[in-house]
């Protein structure tokens, strides 16, 4: 056995390991306000012990104290492994079965420092979306999932291996919660609480379930987004070449914007206060210039525009001061947006203009009350200066960070005249929701376990063929969807879209997604793919997420503050096949704000593998378009019958539409 499968197997170490040096350019979490109480310090310190030998117990509560005065987090730096970490092929690691070895493989991808935002901190994106609270919870994890067997299930408890209980193998291998909170308790300082605690995290959409597969995923959604706004906007006969694309945020999920732009033929200008984020996106490829200088940026704009270029530019400062500057310089936005992570506006989420980023980290945990003033004037003259480019025409949409949703919590000109409203739609409600999510379209997406990149090619190539044949007969009102992830997946690898593990995504809808997976199962078994694929999707879906302000912003029967659907979706999933489940509070427009769910499905080319994915992506979708169609969405209401035409065993209750004159007359 290798070295890497001997520590894997081990887990919580027998002897106590040394303190870890820590690498000094890998990013950094920002440091989290002390919140807790003297009595819970010493309750979050028995919390964090509870792992480790009581003989031990005497040196680690004097450097957990330490870390949690100076983080405000315990994350058990010492215990963090000493290899590599990063998504190895499935057969090196340690399982006695491959679904285990899977979600090792997927674990490990979301820690990679070449994806992951805080990486030391276990942080994938977002500024706090977790993988796990600290390196124990990961060690005792990774052995579970290396011991287990397939008549086990792995339960998880936002980041704490509950522990293996006798299941089936029919069951899924793991079970995943993150956040789930009481209702009255999950608000942004309950989690700063419990967090700290030791006893819940926040696991963003993709970063707790383990099917984070870098910035490619939001790559293809801003993409579609992007070219969907253009389209909207520009007129016939125009395109996007040197058009203005002005928005915020190089971090995690955020830092797919200037890819996509690129990819959507425009201009983007992208800012971020970050410097490291922004120098790791240009190093990795990601954005093609990056100034420093307001003065330089608005030259290089202006060349940009009078030479219609497709260029991506990150400028290393503050958004407020982009958005004022190019009103003064009389620069026309013609699309306008931001994914800053405003779903956690306290903790370094957004950066507020007139402090550096030092000076704002330095708030964060030693002012936090100033701090949040701070933030709330910022978004006030934010929005101030979007309002003023709106009224010459730009079109600005919410990209569901909650950028609209804080901005009207620190009263900035955000409401409309009906003062319930946002006056920006969010761009799931007047793009992705009705051209995709009500027909089914969603992030489907896999990664190739055997690490080789032929084999991306190979499911490229498959995906492709399938489309196309799907796109011959599929009606009018999908023509577009399907043309533009056949474009998508034809220039993927020319786009160089992986970033850690061989991945990739596109928007399909069930018919789509199973046709696809089935023909990747067969070519597993046939071995014109070399290992087993795993299949997922972002939890930003037609059916995974409840998020009123984002996924379910287009549903209009009063519903969208209801999360029975995830709820459903993650149940639905866990009895129809799917290998790993997901249920979170939290994702990407905050805490207390969204419930979704997600899944993983390993494909090993085996008759089972086939089963379980036809009946379970079925169900992954047409869950959700079923609650459209319920909500009267017309899209929602074609595609579904659409299915039961195709699969006469699905029974859907389909909505009768009543005249808007017969209650007229009633009032």
């Amino acid at each position: 056995m290798t070295t890497f499968k001997k520590q894997i197997v081990a887990g919580i170490p027998k002897t106590l390991p040394p303190k870890k040096h820590l690498n000094p350019k890998i990013s950094r979490a920002p440091k989290r306000k002390q919140i807790l109480s003297i009595d819970e310090k010493k309750l979050a310190l028995r919390n964090a012990l509870r792992y480790f030998p009581t003989d031990w117990h005497q040196e680690l509560a004097k450097e957990f104290l330490e870390e949690l005065q100076e983080y405000g987090r315990i994350y058990m730096y010492r215990f963090r492994p000493d290899y590599e970490m990063y998504a190895r092929p499935i057969n090196e690691y340690p399982a006695n079965t491959q679904q285990a070895a899977g979600i090792m493989l997927m674990i490990q991808n979301n820690l990679d420092p070449a994806v992951a935002q805080h990486p030391y901190e276990l942080i994938t994106y977002g500024g706090n979306g977790a993988v796990f609270q600290n390196w124990a919870q990961y060690l005792l994890t990774m052995h579970y999932l290396a011991t287990m067997t397939e008549d086990q299930t792995l339960h998880m408890y936002s980041g704490h291996p509950m522990g293996l209980f006798p299941s089936s193998k029919e069951a899924p291998r793991v079970v995943v919660t993150n956040g789930m909170m009481i209702p009255n308790y999950s608000k942004p300082d309950d989690w700063e609480k419990y967090n700290a605690l030791g006893v819940t995290q926040y696991g963003q959409m993709t970063a707790g379930s383990y099917m984070y597969i870098g910035p490619q995923g939001i790559v293809h959604g801003t993409t579609i987004t992007v070219m969907n706004a253009f389209r909207k906007t520009l007129k016939s006969g125009e395109n996007s070449a040197g058009k203005i694309f002005l928005t915020a945020g190089l971090g995690g999920m955020s830092g797919a914007q200037p890819k996509a732009g690129n990819i959507a033929k425009c201009i983007t200008v992208c800012a971020e206060v970050n410097p490291d984020a922004a120098q790791k996106r240009y190093e990795q490829g990601w954005v093609d210039e990056i100034i420093d200088k307001l003065d330089s940026l608005v030259n290089r704009v202006k060349e940009a525009i009078q030479n219609t270029e497709v260029v991506s530019i990150a400028f290393k400062g503050n958004i407020v001061d982009v958005w004022e500057r190019f009103y003064d310089e009389n620069i026309y936005i013609h699309l306008g947006s931001d994914q800053t992570s405003l779903h956690n506006p306290w903790s370094g989420g957004y950066y507020p203009v007139g402090l550096s980023y030092e000076e704002s980290n330095k708030m964060i945990a030693h002012d936090p009350n100033t701090f949040k003033t701070k933030v709330q004037e910022s978004l006030r003259r934010h929005a101030s200066a979007i309002n003023k480019h709106t009224a010459k025409g730009t079109y600005f949409f919410d990209y569901g960070n909650a950028f609209l949703l804080e901005a009207s919590r620190a009263g900035a000109d955000v409401m409309a005249e009906n003062g319930i409203d946002f006056r920006y739609p969010s761009y799931v409600q007047d793009i992705l929701g009705p051209m995709c999510f009500d027909y089914g379209f969603g992030p489907f997406r896999w990664v190739c376990t055997s690490g080789n990149p032929e084999d991306l090619d190979t499911t490229d190539q498959i995906a492709v063929k399938v489309m196309q044949e799907i796109k011959a007969t599929a009606p009018e009102e999908i023509q577009q969807q399907m043309q533009d992830n056949i474009t998508w997946i034809e220039e993927a690898k020319q786009n160089k879209l992986v970033v850690g593990s061989q991945a990739r995504i596109l928007y399909a809808d069930s018919e789509g997604r199973i046709k696809i997976a089935e023909t990747f199962n067969k070519a597993i078994k046939s071995g014109d793919i070399s290992a087993p694929v795993v299949l997922g999707r972002d939890h930003h879906d037609v059916s995974g997420t409840d998020s009123p302000y984002r996924e379910t912003s287009n549903i209009y029967d009063g519903s969208k503050f209801t999360a029975d659907m995830a709820i459903h979706n993650v149940i639905g999933d866990s009895f129809r096949g799917a290998t790993w489940v997901s249920i979170h509070n939290g994702g990407g427009v905050g805490w207390g704000e969204v419930i979704n769910g997600g899944f993983g499905l390993l494909l090993d080319g085996s008759d089972e593998a086939s089963r379980r994915l036809k009946n379970m992506l079925f169900y992954d979708v047409n869950n959700g378009i079923s609650r459209r169609s319920w909500a009267r969405n017309e899209e929602a209401i074609f595609a579904i019958k659409r299915e039961m035409e195709r699969t006469p065993e699905l029974k859907v209750t389909i909505p009768n539409i009543i005249e808007n004159n017969i209650l007229d007359n009633l009032f």
